[in-house]
């Protein structure tokens, strides 16, 4: 049963906003002195809080979604269209990891932290979850919990005030991953349209002329990826040319890839773009996270 109640949490994803999380913390915390314990505590509070956070907010959406879940073929062997746990059982795991990963964020990095993870909770279970039942536009408010993970990061290492999650080089990190997630889900959302329809998710490839639609919008998106991809060199302290250089051409090869979509409109290529992207922000944060360290180095060796 642990196992499954686990797997509600839906580690990949938790991972993945863990990760952007820490990525704002280093981008942050490198422009700052710590004593070695005082930047564990900060680090591991803030990781292990995001991960809370999240797996909570995952455990809640399929837990409201379960009936949905059990009429589409991706999703049909998840714990609860199984009944290998409760919805009961999953509900109390989400609200109990959701509280304490919040009240941890508050009491280890401050309140801004906290505060951004509850509402990300909160949009993601209360706005985004019941919004793809009715409208297309659910997809750009579902990039909100998304995008403000490295804003979480951020702030959990300058002190935990509102105003270092509001900073520019936080707010390009939001730009980047609300921009990233469009084509990326829309891409899964083309490769699944049929199991969306069955499961009766208002999402843009389901709907009329719904392919075409998708496509464009993909082709929109990937172009507003461009200013997005390469902001953070300008406007992160210890980014430059070198995380341009990469974030270049890691979109160049993104958008050939895009380009090929809206020639071919296949499923294959569909997932192709899907796994770009999935290759895409890593590549971006191993070179944020490495130019960032390496600067420090050089400026303190």
């Amino acid at each position: 049963m642990v196992k499954s109640l686990l797997e509600t949490t839906k580690p990949g994803i938790t991972k993945l906003v863990t990760i952007t999380s820490a990525l704002g913390f280093v981008l942050s915390a490198v422009e700052h002195t710590w004593t070695l314990g005082s930047l564990a505590i900060a680090a591991i509070g803030s990781s292990i809080g995001v991960a809370m956070t999240a797996a909570g907010a995952n455990s809640l959406n399929q837990a409201i979604e379960r009936d949905r879940d059990a009429v589409m073929q991706r999703t049909a062997k998840r714990p609860l269209p199984e009944s290998r746990v409760t919805a009961r059982q999953v509900v109390t795991l989400g609200i109990v990891l959701s509280v304490i990963g919040t009240a941890l964020l508050w009491w280890v990095n401050g309140p801004a932290p906290a505060v951004l993870a509850a509402a990300c909770i909160l949009v993601y279970v209360f706005a985004y979850t019941p919004m793809k039942l009715l409208t297309p536009a659910s997809t750009l408010v579902g990039t909100i919990p998304g995008a403000i993970p490295p804003m979480i990061g951020w702030s959990a290492a300058a002190g935990g005030g509102f105003e270092s999650a509001l900073s520019l080089g936080a707010l390009s990190l939001y730009a980047l991953m609300t921009v990233w997630q469009v084509p990326h889900f829309f891409a899964i959302a083309w490769m699944y349209r049929d199991d969306y329809a069955r499961g009766g998710f208002c999402v843009l490839p389901t709907r009329e002329r719904g392919e075409l639609r998708t496509v464009r919008a993909i082709v929109v998106w990937t172009i507003l990826l461009a200013p997005a991809t390469i902001a953070p060199g300008f406007l992160v302290k210890n980014l430059g040319l070198p995380y341009v250089g990469v974030a270049a051409l890691t979109y160049l090869g993104f958008l050939w890839l895009v380009v090929k979509l809206a020639r071919t409109k296949d499923r294959a290529s569909a997932r192709k773009v899907f796994f770009a992207s999935i290759a895409h922000l890593p590549l971006l944060i191993i070179a944020m996270v490495g130019e960032a360290l390496v600067r420090v180095w050089l400026a303190r060796g």
